[in-house]
């Protein structure tokens, strides 16, 4: 059964903000056509203090401009969508057909208490990690970085294999694409996902990305978004 989201209610993103406590995705380990689903159902940003929720939002927001999806649009009505608004309940209204048809056993409550069993799974899986050493996974990062020439004469394409060529461990660049800025210029704008113990974006920048040799190409770089995943 399909977990179902409502974030018309304050109630309903306290539950979407417990539900992203432990992951970085709608569903799966990387970004999919839920997110893009729940993402679209908010009207305006989420409050920050819904932590987790305004952590998925803004990462999904920088894929969203790194894809050259951004605009605002006209507005568009989709036949059998849902609306939501801040008044509507908590509650969101299930499909009483569908709810008939389900079976009790195969129903799968996202936001329920943690069962017996659930915590009893979560025990000892903490318990054969503890036993193994194995230590915690340190977190990462998304980061939206703006690339930009010395000037229009620039070739940008060797400033982009420049930058491509830093290699460092817990570091892994992501798609890029060319963002004109003005008179014949254009900024590389590119993603990357860093390991937070193992990589600094500062020092990236001050120590590789603005120094010799890549300095033949790279006048600056600006962070354009930073979020945890």
């Amino acid at each position: 059964m399909a977990p179902t989201f409502y974030v018309g209610s304050e109630a309903g993103l306290k539950k979407l903000d417990e539900y992203l406590l432990t992951r970085s995705y709608i569903s799966g380990y990387q970004a999919s056509k839920d997110d893009l689903t729940v993402h679209a159902a908010f009207t305006k940003a989420p409050s920050a203090q819904y932590v987790n929720v305004s952590r998925w939002f803004n990462h999904i927001e920088a894929l969203l401009r790194i894809s050259g999806v951004s605009a605002e649009g006209s507005g568009v009505i989709v036949e059998g969508s849902a609306s939501f608004t801040e008044e509507a309940d908590a509650a969101p209204v299930a499909d009483a057909k569908a709810a008939a048809d389900e079976d009790d056993d195969s129903d799968v409550d996202l936001f329920g208490e943690e069962t017996e069993e659930e915590k009893k799974a979560a025990e000892d899986r903490a318990a054969a990690m503890k036993a193994s050493g194995k230590k915690k996974e340190s977190g990462k990062s998304s980061v939206l970085m703006d690339v930009k020439p010395w000037d229009d004469e620039t070739d940008m394409k060797k400033l982009e294999e420049a930058v491509r060529s830093v290699e460092l461990e817990g570091l892994l660049w992501g798609a890029s694409k060319l963002v004109p800025v003005g008179y014949g210029i254009k900024k590389l704008q590119i993603m990357l996902t860093i390991v937070d113990d193992l990589v600094s974006v500062d020092t990236l920048i001050e120590e590789r990305l603005t120094e010799e040799p890549i300095n033949e190409y790279v006048q600056s770089c600006d962070i354009v978004a930073f979020n945890k995943i």
